[in-house]
C-alpha cells in the first residue's frame, strides 16, 4: 500500500530521482534547465544535422549543374543536371537535364532522365524522359512520356554508365 501510494504520488517520483540530481546541481540549476532544453534540441538536431532544404525561387533561372548532399526544392528553371539527397520540383518549376536523387518528388516539369531510389510523380507532374528507379509512385493526372525501368541501385548504375560513355 505504501509503495503504491509513493509510486502514484507525483512528489515521490520527482523527489526520488530528479530532486537528487537537482540538489547536486543546485548551482547549475539554470545550466541544468538550459541543458535539458538543448538536450532535446541536440537529439532533434541529430536528424537535422544536415542543413534545411535549399530553395531555388520561382524567379531564378539557372544554367549549369547543381550538386549537393542535401535537399533542394526547385521553384524556378534549371537547365542542367541536378544531384541531391531529396529533390522536390515545384508546380511552376522546369528542369531540363538529368535528375538524380535518393528521393525525387515531381510536382512540375522535368525534361530529361530521372534517377532515384524513390520517385514520385504527383498529379501536376509532367515528365518527358526515362525514369530509372527502385520504387515509383505515379498519381492519377500525372503526365509522363518515356520509359520506366526498375533497378536495385539506380544511382550507381548512372556513375558506371557515365564512366564508360567518354571512353567509347
Amino acid at each position: 500500500m505504501f509503495s503504491k501510494s509513493k509510486i502514484n504520488e507525483p512528489g515521490a517520483k520527482t523527489g526520488d530521482q530528479p530532486s537528487q540530481p537537482a540538489k547536486g546541481d543546485a548551482s547549475k540549476a539554470p545550466a541544468s534547465s538550459g541543458s535539458s532544453a538543448p538536450a532535446p534540441d541536440y537529439k532533434s538536431s541529430t536528424p537535422k544535422a544536415k542543413p534545411p532544404a535549399s530553395t531555388l525561387s520561382g524567379d531564378l533561372h539557372i544554367k549549369g549543374n547543381i550538386k549537393t548532399s542535401g535537399d533542394i526544392q526547385v521553384e524556378g528553371q534549371v537547365e542542367g543536371d541536378i544531384r541531391a539527397h531529396l529533390l522536390t520540383v515545384g508546380e511552376g518549376a522546369t528542369v531540363k537535364g538529368e535528375v538524380m536523387a535518393d528521393d525525387v518528388v515531381v510536382n512540375g516539369r522535368i525534361v530529361g532522365r530521372v534517377r532515384g531510389l524513390k520517385v514520385r510523380l504527383t498529379a501536376t507532374a509532367r515528365v518527358e524522359g526515362d525514369i530509372i528507379h527502385k520504387t515509383i509512385a505515379i498519381e492519377s493526372g500525372a503526365h509522363f512520356e518515356g520509359s520506366v525501368q526498375r533497378q536495385d541501385d539506380p544511382l550507381q548504375a548512372s556513375a558506371a554508365k557515365k564512366a564508360e560513355e567518354p571512353k567509347a
